[in-house]
């Protein structure tokens, strides 16, 4: 089903978005381009090659605690679970999100399908009449149809779906985050409210929570960047997070800018209008870093100047390329330094002995493990921030409160979120125990 969502999704996204197709060839092209160059290489392994070219992630932003939890529980049957907390109140934008996402490597092997959702922050909303206004017409529209919350109660009391279930089920949920041009409210409301932020207006006046981009993932976003203007695309000024690296680590993302959108408004013989939402994101992963790893990440950033659309972008873009000289670039130094989690694999039947981690090091260094790095899923709040604030404009970065609201976003939700860390931890911790067994017990059965 998740398999099916994200096709469709894709799908209904690049008619509604025709530069989004433009830039899917384009990165097909790159991939390709890529590929062959690594023909023979042991770069990506064979599950990584077959996954990337379903790679997708989307965005999408719910306006009340009691769609959020609906979404929940409908990305539950998908196999999507909330996975980390991102406070982007600090950036200027009034919202807190988690991502949507397959949570087992083997899930993730299958399809990898993550949808970003933000939950509007009304309490944000500084004039107390607007926000009880905004309120109102939150409470007042129903973003699921009929049949996708009845198929999703069916599904909870039944433990599954029958095939045409579960084909109705993808249709009606894709129907959710389709496009709506007419607004639901008059042309007067919406121009208070995209005053207060244009967030905040794409939020409130429309009848559901249309997917405002979806990214494909790349394997030079750099090539893609230089390639959009040649197609007609215009592209961001730079590209958010890391600098280009020989070991790409976390998340580098770039996007074109936000379309203005002809919009009707809910008032007879009011004038078409305009609305600015959507865009269309790109994305190349790197490693998952560690705690430890992250820590050396978000103080490079920060000497950097990082978070913001820059002035000077080449500028930025050299000073971040000198102060990211202090993190590691070659994988068995981020490996030894434990800075990145990696995915151990046994490459002989050579039985280990001693403790465990002198052994894990020196089989390494053996060839008879072998460390692959494990691919970042989730996402950065920094960059995050940065793609949201050069498509909603300048004039949008409000300063807002920065309090932490994870625990009343949690209880929207109705579930903690899962730690992103101890994911990657879990996942390379098995591997280990596949690789060395606990003391005294014969290995683990070497998988493929």
């Amino acid at each position: 089903m998740r398999e099916s969502f994200a096709r469709a999704m894709s799908a209904m996204y690049r008619e509604e978005v025709p530069q989004y197709g433009t830039l899917l060839d384009i990165v097909a092209q790159v991939n390709e381009r890529i590929l062959r160059a690594a023909e023979g290489a042991s770069a990506m392994p064979r599950a990584e090659r077959a996954r990337l070219g379903v790679e997708r992630h989307g965005a999408s932003r719910v306006g009340s605690a009691r769609e959020l939890g609906l979404l929940r529980r409908m990305f539950a049957i998908l196999g999507m679970r909330p996975v980390g907390y991102y406070d982007l109140s600090v950036a200027g934008v009034p919202v807190h999100s988690t991502a949507f996402r397959p949570t087992r490597p083997d899930a993730l092997a299958r399809n990898p399908f993550r949808l970003f959702t933000s939950l509007l922050r009304l309490e944000l909303i500084q004039d107390p009449a607007l926000r009880a206004l905004a309120s109102r017409h939150l409470e007042a529209r129903e973003i699921f149809s009929p049949e996708a919350l009845r198929l999703t109660e069916e599904f909870e009391a039944r433990g599954g779906f029958h095939s045409a279930q579960a084909e109705a089920f993808v249709r009606e949920l894709v129907r959710t985050f389709r496009w709506h041009a007419r607004a639901t409210v008059p042309a007067h409301t919406y121009k208070r409210l995209h005053e207060a932020h244009r967030l905040v207006a794409d939020v409130v006046c429309f009848p559901g929570p249309h997917i405002n981009h979806l990214t494909p993932r790349t394997l030079d976003i750099d090539a893609v960047q230089q390639e959009m203007p040649r197609r007609g695309i215009a592209a961001k000024d730079v590209i958010e997070g890391p600098p280009r690296r020989k070991v790409p680590i976390l998340l580098r993302q770039t996007s074109f800018k936000a379309l203005a959108e002809p919009v009707r408004f809910d008032e007879d013989g009011a004038p078409m209008g305009a609305h600015t939402a959507r865009f269309g994101e790109v994305e190349q992963r790197g490693i998952a870093l560690t705690p430890k790893g992250r820590a050396l990440y978000d103080e490079l950033l920060g000497r950097a100047g990082g978070g913001g659309a820059p002035s000077d972008p080449r500028a930025y873009e050299a000073r971040l390329q000198q102060v990211f000289q202090a993190f590691p670039d070659d994988l068995e130094t981020i490996r030894r330094q434990g800075l990145g989690y990696f995915e151990y694999s046994r490459l002989s039947e050579e039985k280990p002995a001693g403790s465990a981690a002198a052994d894990l090091d020196a089989l390494v260094a053996a060839g008879v493990v072998q460390a692959r790095p494990i691919v970042y899923e989730d996402f950065l709040p920094v960059s995050a921030a940065g793609i949201f604030q050069s498509n909603l404009g300048d004039a949008a970065r409000q300063a807002y409160a920065a309090a932490d609201a994870r625990a009343a976003f949690e209880r929207a939700l109705g579930c903690p979120v899962l730690d992103e860390f101890a994911l990657y931890e879990s996942q390379q911790a098995a591997s280990i125990q596949r690789c060395l067994g606990r003391p005294g017990e014969p290995f683990a059965e070497r998988r493929e």
